[in-house]
């Protein structure tokens, strides 16, 4: 059983090491971040007397920010405008983002280990750009990145794979030479679909989900520690 796996993981080596270009999604892929949008739903429910469904983590975990807004807003039926929740959930996220948020395990050393190798980075996510940078910046990993990519500058959110296709436009790099790295089931099936290299990866919050991902993906890991 062990040198099968080993074996496997040798493989999932093999095949990533042979792309040129890596683009990752930050929240629950390189941000040990899901908890917090968690306690934020809740908060943020709870303060209309509101429940949080079962399902809406999942459905709302791969749209855009403002696709979100709406998908709650008319969820719930919701007297705030968009605009209105998107200005509350900045304000409820944002200190989370400029101050406490970190990366998940081995993930600065693995991004320095390819960055070191000459391959170009992007990321590619659903946060919007005053909340990421910052994040970036704290974590010291800001300047890694040839391009930052998020579903604000496309017309629609990770359940689609326009914001991958932008990043790739970003770093100049074809499908065949890309790897994918994310961590929701739609976005993994929306990167897939751009016919790049994917790679799920493990998060609590996505842990119902996780043999549907595997099955999905192209590889999968635990953690970024299997890739060093």
């Amino acid at each position: 059983m062990r040198c099968a796996l080993k074996k496997f993981m040798i493989n999932i080596k093999k095949a990533i090491s042979s792309k040129t270009s890596f683009i990752f999604d930050l929240d629950g892929t390189l941000f040990d971040s899901m908890g917090v949008w968690v306690k934020i739903d809740n908060d943020f429910l709870s303060r209309r007397g509101i429940a949080v469904p079962a399902f809406y983590g999942h459905e709302i975990s791969s749209k855009s920010a403002s696709e979100g807004a709406l998908y709650t807003k008319e969820l719930f039926g919701l007297p705030e405008s968009t605009e209105e929740i998107l200005k509350e959930w900045y304000e409820m996220s944002l200190k989370e983002y400029e101050t406490r948020i970190k990366l998940k395990p081995f993930v600065y050393d693995y991004l320095l280990k390819i960055k070191n190798s000459g391959k170009k980075v992007a990321v590619a996510t659903a946060l919007s750009e005053n909340l990421y940078i910052p994040a970036l910046k704290n974590n010291k990993i800001f300047h890694i990145f040839d391009a930052l990519t998020s579903t604000d500058e496309v017309k629609r959110g990770k359940s689609f794979p326009d914001v991958y296709e932008l990043a790739m436009r970003k770093i100049g790099a074809t499908p065949n030479e890309t790897v994918i790295f994310d961590d929701v089931l739609p976005a993994i099936k929306a990167s897939k679909q751009t016919g790049a290299t994917v790679v799920g990866v493990y998060d609590s919050f996505s842990l119902s989900l996780k043999e549907e991902i595997k099955r999905t993906a192209d590889f999968y890991i635990e953690s970024f520690e299997e890739l060093i």
